[in-house]
């Protein structure tokens, strides 16, 4: 209700049941996601803790993270994953301006497709047909330059 208040307060009364819904599912989901990750290190250091009780013992020391996108890639995968880059902003580029629009509103921006519909100016229907369009385009092309797909 606080933020509700403090941030959208100057908004016509019909405008505010919507906007409170939002916030507090966004906080509900966002308690939830704090609690998960909360959970998960609890249980990750707790288990390291009873190896390694007698000496003094720094869980990060010995913690690898393979999965954390600031931890720098080995050189080769670096490289890998830089041309597989290019070829997608190459293959982005050859796209019709619709399907690129629609494509970089939904997967880059992360817009819905009710939102990017309102922000291309069409309907949703259109928004998803342009999607699809091009994520096939996108993949065709990736597939042709020898990029495998998951």
């Amino acid at each position: 209700m606080l933020k509700l208040a403090e941030k959208y307060g100057d908004r016509p009364a019909d405008e505010l049941p919507p906007l409170f819904q939002r916030i507090l599912q966004n906080t509900i989901r966002d308690h939830y996601r704090r609690q998960k990750v909360r959970t998960a290190w609890v249980t990750l250091f707790s288990g390291m803790q009873s190896k390694h009780e007698e000496e003094e013992f720094d869980p990060l020391d010995i913690l690898e993270d393979s999965e954390n996108p600031s931890v720098p890639a080995a050189p080769d995968s670096a490289i890998q994953q830089k041309q597989i880059i290019e070829l997608i902003e190459n293959a982005l580029s050859e796209l019709p301006a619709r399907q690129r629009e629609a494509f970089l509103l939904r997967y880059w921006e992360g817009l819905d497709t009710i939102e990017t519909a309102a922000a291309m100016g069409c309907t949703e229907g259109s928004v998803k047909t342009h999607c699809s369009r091009a994520t096939h385009a996108l993949a065709a092309t990736l597939k042709s330059k020898g990029v495998e797909l998951p």
